[in-house]
């Protein structure tokens, strides 16, 4: 065999490795750019919710100035949010403020009678549950796209392209707390 062949073979495998390789990196980076974008639309969603639930709620509870505030500062920060961990920050700002919306309604047995109510209320409960998924696609591509990047030998091309780690969309220390459960 000659020995230029066996060079030449090696350099296509090589080029075919690299192509294949940079290939990879494009396809599990636009499916972040996916995952975030499916984020992005229920977040959309459940900030588009917030005004009927909060003027709802407003109908019954007028005092609670403060608690609407909250909602509509932090549904704010929510929909001006630009980064991944900037969208994190803001969509837990966001739930916080809600959990003080739904203490309210509480206190309140007529509104949480109130059929439109409880439909807002299923309609973000369901929200919840899509964030929740749309969150775990996205972390679970970032994971594939972030191990392909230290792994060798596939850093090697990340690092020659400039293929950097992205960031996971990441629960908060309070999300993260045991829910506790009481009946009155």
């Amino acid at each position: 065999m000659n020995p230029l062949f066996i060079i030449i073979g090696v350099g296509i495998l090589l080029v075919v490795y690299f192509v294949a390789t940079y290939n990879g990196f494009v396809i599990l980076r636009t499916r972040i750019k996916e995952a975030l974008s499916g984020i992005d639309v229920q977040l959309k969603r459940r900030a588009d919710l917030i005004p009927n639930l909060v003027e709802t709620v407003k109908g019954y509870a007028k005092h609670e100035k403060g608690v609407f505030e909250e909602v509509t500062k932090a549904r704010s920060a929510l929909m001006s949010a630009k980064t991944p961990a900037d969208k994190a920050e803001a969509n837990n700002m966001l739930t916080d403020a809600l959990k003080s919306l739904f203490a309210v309604a509480e206190a309140y047995p007529d509104l949480k009678a109130s059929e439109n109510f409880r439909d807002l209320q299923r309609q973000l409960e369901d929200t919840e549950d899509k964030i929740a998924y749309s969150r775990q696609f996205y972390n679970s591509n970032v994971l594939d796209y972030n191990t392909k990047i230290q792994t060798f030998p596939s850093n090697l091309v990340a690092n020659i392209f400039g293929f950097k780690q992205e960031e996971f969309f990441a629960a908060t220390e309070e999300e993260r707390k045991k829910v506790e459960v009481k009946f009155s």
